[in-house]
């Protein structure tokens, strides 16, 4: 029999750039539009109960210059505010919508503070314990770690995140992510491979500064499984449905199974607002019905914890959120930033795509993170 002609999947081979193709600048706007397609394997939820946004008089925001020059910013995608149960104001570029899935990147972490924080309100795990105590064959870059410090981005160890390098270590995570493919014939790796190979380990006590780290997400996922009386994807459902989904959640899976919630969700303006609005609640679902572990929750926005970078450093990274107190959220790279006011109950989702060589800019970033503290708070 003739053999068939074949090709290596081309939107996740790596180029010479060492990336995936969806994820080169010049096809990085279809990536992020469509990830929930281009990953290696998904999972996808629905909620069972879609919780109903009513519209009120949009407001254009016209006395924030600095948000009209993000809406028209090439990179632009969508934004999407809501408050009380209703739609203050959303926007859309001309060549995406508000209700298609968009990858949320790092914004997905805050599902891990959610996940953790309703293991600890169950007692089957501790903030002060270390990694080892949970995952007894992880490397010696997280085994003598505590729980705490991944949750704080305070870990020190060999593992690199620098966006504007090719060759650091979180674009070889992407394989362990189900995001792209090894080179040649090599075999993809796993999330426990990914991590247990992690070393490294310098300890640090005294720490001012977060060490943004996606692989302590990666760790994180390993101990929720383990000590988790369920399975995480019902944890991910359980969360679709305290959210009231419109429509689908998708998360992308590492080769051994394992939810990629260091940056792997993808959702739409509408219902990434929409799971703003689950911490805008005080960790309360869609029945009003307390979902979230509510003290880990408010003691994650008053407690000491390691600041952002300038030109962050108005936040603190905090049990996997950022926040300065009244406001929390998160970050994706490629220009996501989802912003919840806990004192208005405003929760503010906010996508992008940079389609610069490293797909992330600092200052852009912090411009996203200032803009969206304005809105929330008019």
């Amino acid at each position: 029999m003739r053999p068939e002609r074949i090709v290596p999947n081309p939107d996740l081979t790596v180029g010479e750039d060492n990336k995936q193709r969806w994820n080169q600048p010049a096809h990085r706007r279809h990536g992020f539009h469509n990830a929930h397609h281009l990953f290696r394997r998904t999972l996808m939820v629905r909620a069972r109960n879609v919780m109903l946004l009513d519209t009120a008089p949009l407001s254009d925001f016209g006395g924030i210059p600095s948000l009209r020059n993000l809406m028209t910013h090439p990179a632009f995608s969508a934004i999407c505010c809501i408050q009380d149960g209703r739609i203050v104001m959303e926007v859309a570029a001309e060549d995406f919508s508000l209700t298609a899935p968009h990858s949320i990147q790092s914004i997905t972490k805050l599902h891990i503070h959610l996940i953790i924080g309703q293991l600890i309100d169950q007692g089957l795990l501790a903030l002060d314990a270390k990694v080892a105590e949970y995952l007894p064959d992880i490397g010696t870059g997280y085994s003598d770690a505590s729980v705490q410090a991944l949750l704080d981005m305070a870990v020190t160890n060999d593992f690199s995140e620098d966006y504007s390098d090719p060759n650091s270590d979180c674009y070889t995570e992407e394989i362990a992510l189900g995001w792209r493919l090894p080179k040649g014939k090599v075999a993809e790796t796993s999330l426990v491979a990914f991590t247990n190979a992690i070393t490294g380990f310098k300890p640090d006590k005294d720490r001012l500064q977060a060490e943004y780290k996606s692989a302590n997400t990666d760790v994180l996922t390993r101990i929720a499984a383990a000590v988790s009386p369920k399975p995480l994807a019902q944890h991910i459902e359980d969360i679709a449905d305290a959210a009231g989904y419109e429509g689908g959640f998708h998360i992308s899976l590492s080769p051994d199974g394992f939810p990629a919630f260091s940056g792997g969700g993808c959702l739409s303006a509408r219902d990434l607002a929409r799971f703003g609005q689950l911490f805008a609640r005080q960790g309360c679902d869609i029945h009003g019905t307390p979902f979230a572990n509510v003290s880990f929750l408010s003691g994650s926005l008053t407690r000491a914890a390691p600041s952002l970078a300038a030109p962050k450093e108005w936040l603190r990274y905090s049990n996997h959120m950022m926040t300065d107190g009244r406001f929390l959220g998160h970050a994706g790279y490629g220009g996501q930033f989802l912003m919840v006011d806990m004192q208005s109950g405003t929760s503010c989702a906010f996508l992008s795509v940079l389609q610069n060589d490293a797909g992330y800019d600092d200052a852009y970033m912090a411009q996203v993170a200032e803009v969206m503290r304005q809105v929330c708070d008019r």
